[in-house]
């Protein structure tokens, strides 16, 4: 209960969206860039520019050194930039790169919603940077703030040979829908959609608020395509894997029903309580919710009855990252999977990756959640040049299976609420495995995020490695908490927190023992997957720090996060 008159953090956010539009201020934007960093007003700073896709830099210490559970900003800001189905033209690919050139120091960082993120903008430059994204078909809006987030998808759509149907059409239509759109821009919290015809389910609908997964069903002697559909998803510190409906959403019932469960969240003022439990999984977590009740709100409102859900065939959570080269549904074309370690580039190679899209493709370029890119329509005879050149700039096709299966949050280098560095640790910890355990031919998603608030997505990871500190002689050093075996799709699962921390130094040799043991006791054929699933977390835990089977392990306990969700930096 807030202290009479004191306004909580749920009760002044809903205040402020409620005084303004932030979309409709363009004009402030402009004041500010023309007065500097420091005329901008603080619920600007805080609050209004998410719904741009502005966000404040943290100054490098993360949560250190700040108050209140946030860390300190400098006078720069981060911009994300919303890329619909992960779909890019190579003039797009080179305004990024141009942009981030001028502007950002030319760095670039892919995200797990298939965004681009540049970092070090001065508020003097942000007018000419989003004038410049708008005049290549290419916006900022609602990457950030309480409002639809990019529309995720598979980046193969309209090429994969096993895709029951491009759905990148629909995709972007539903993502063209939200984008500005002041019905919307005043949800509990953010609200994320992920729409696909992929057989892999790639864009993760598990974890999404709405998950559309493409099937085709026979009506009347003729093929009609639909969704399943999946509501609730989310990770963050209270992980909840989307809920299934008996549904099926025809192609032409999309937009009445991503509309529908939009208003079913903007509506639900129970919400808007706490800023913690804004979003829409809490209606299943905390406030009685199901998926029959769901569903039942759905016909309500729309006064129509969707037809009651078809058969799906569930995914395995194997190689959902589309790394390496693959024939395409076109006959002699190709597309080429490239892996970037951790989703970071800089200008000079995004250049290189839209020269080489049109010199040897088509001129498309695509992202991709696990913070990869893709060329498409490569034909035959260009594969191996393309190949070379890819790996001439620092990048891979054919990665090892730690590099390609690494990810990593922002930490502690520009987030607020990181606790530890994650970018550099993760090439660094990608580097030392692939020394150490050579030759490892098993999926290891590795997943790295910088504190409890899982925008690295460590809950869905086989190892999930959460951000900590240790104090050492007296000064805090970075460590992390390990969690192991979660998965998606057929065999869905949270990631269980094993009891075991360490130093960040100190992870590649665990990671290291934990794989030696796997190789020596896994059954014949088990996966890294299934061996992590069948073994106690004490197990686990002696594995990972190098004690006898069965002896007596301390178990460390997961810190609680020291502050809410971070609002937007999950990408």
């Amino acid at each position: 209960m807030a202290e009479q008159g004191k306004e909580t953090g749920a009760q002044r956010a809903e205040r402020l969206k409620r005084e303004k539009n932030p979309w409709e201020c363009l004009g402030e934007i402009r004041e500010f860039a023309r007065g500097g960093h420091e005329t901008i007003p603080p619920e600007w700073l805080g609050f209004y520019f998410k719904f741009w896709g502005v966000y404040t830099q943290g100054d490098g210490a993360g949560v250190t050194g700040g108050k209140g559970g946030e860390g300190l900003s400098v006078p720069y800001l981060m911009v994300r930039i919303r890329i619909p189905n992960g779909l890019l033209l190579s003039h797009q690919v080179r305004t990024i790169a141009d942009v981030a050139s001028k502007y950002a120091r030319g760095l670039i960082d892919i995200t797990v919603r298939q965004n681009i993120q540049l970092h070090w903008i001065r508020i003097e430059d942000l007018p000419d940077l989003l004038e410049r994204l708008w005049r290549a078909g290419l916006t900022t809006i609602g990457s950030c703030g309480d409002d639809t987030r990019n529309v995720t998808g598979c980046p193969l759509a309209g090429v994969d040979a096993e895709e029951a149907f491009d759905a990148s059409p629909m995709a972007r239509e539903v993502d063209r829908f939200f984008v500005g759109n002041a019905e919307y821009c005043n949800l509990p919290r953010k609200f994320k959609i992920s729409l696909a015809g992929c057989k892999d389910w790639c864009s993760y609908p598990e974890i999404n608020d709405i998950g559309l997964t493409g099937l085709l069903r026979k009506r009347h002697g003729s093929e009609e395509r639909g969704f399943s559909l999946r509501v609730a998803g989310g990770l963050s510190t209270h992980p909840h894997l989307a809920q299934r409906l008996n549904a099926f959403v025809g192609w032409n019932q999309v937009i009445p029903v991503v509309k529908t469960i939009a208003e079913i969240f903007r509506d639900a003022d129970v919400l808007r309580q706490s800023r913690e439990q804004a979003r829409m999984k809490f209606l299943f977590l905390k406030h009685g919710w199901n998926a029959e009740t769901f569903l039942s709100e759905i016909h309500r409102r729309l006064g129509f009855q969707l037809d009651a859900a078809e058969e799906e065939t569930l995914p395995s959570d194997l190689y959902r990252d589309h790394v390496g080269v693959h024939a395409q549904k076109q006959s002699g074309y190709f597309y080429v999977g490239v892996s970037v370690l951790r989703g970071r580039l800089n200008a000079e190679q995004l250049h290189a990756v839209a020269e080489l899209a049109e010199r040897f493709a088509g001129g498309e370029v695509r992202t991709t959640v696990m913070q990869n890119l893709l060329i498409v329509n490569v034909r035959k005879e260009n594969i191996e040049v393309l190949r070379r050149e890819v790996e001439n700039i620092g990048l891979q096709v054919e990665a090892s299976q730690f590099w390609r299966g690494a990810i990593a949050c922002t930490g502690t280098e520009f987030c607020k609420l990181a606790i530890t560095e994650t970018k550099s640790f993760a090439r660094w910890v990608v580097e030392e495995l692939e020394g150490r355990v050579p030759g490892f031919d098993q999926q290891l998603k590795l997943n790295i995020t910088g504190c409890p608030n899982s925008c690295g997505q460590h809950w869905i990871a086989d190892l999930g490695l959460e951000g900590k500190k240790i104090k050492v002689d007296g000064k805090f050093a970075d460590a992390y908490y390990f969690c192991v075996g979660g998965s998606v799709g057929r065999v869905q699962s949270i990631a269980r927190p094993v009891g075991y921390r360490c130093l960040a130094t100190e992870v590649p040799e665990s990671i290291t023992r934990l794989l030696s043991r796997y190789t020596e006791l896994r059954s014949s054929g088990e996966s890294l997957q299934q061996f992590l699933a069948r073994k106690s977390n004490d197990e686990i835990r002696s594995f990972l720090s190098d004690i006898a089977d069965g002896a007596a392990s301390e178990v460390a306990q997961r810190d609680l996060p020291t502050a809410p969700p971070p609002h937007g930096v999950e990408g």
